[in-house]
C-alpha cells in the first residue's frame, strides 16, 4: 500500500478503492455516509487485504 493510497483513503476513501471491485466501493461509501471515520477505517481495511 503506497502513501497515496493512504492520503487518499483519508481524504476520499470510496475513490481510494475503485480498484478493489463494486462491492468494495457501496460498502466504503455507505459507511463514509454514516460518517467519515468508519468510511476511513473500512478503506484502510480493504486497502490492507493480502488476499485481494
Amino acid at each position: 500500500m503506497s502513501i497515496w493510497r493512504v492520503l487518499l483513503s483519508i481524504l476520499s476513501p470510496p475513490l481510494a478503492v475503485l480498484d478493489k471491485g463494486c462491492g468494495s466501493i457501496i460498502i466504503v461509501f455507505l459507511l463514509w455516509l454514516c460518517g467519515w471515520i468508519p468510511g476511513v477505517i473500512a478503506a484502510l481495511i480493504i486497502l490492507n487485504n493480502p488476499n485481494r
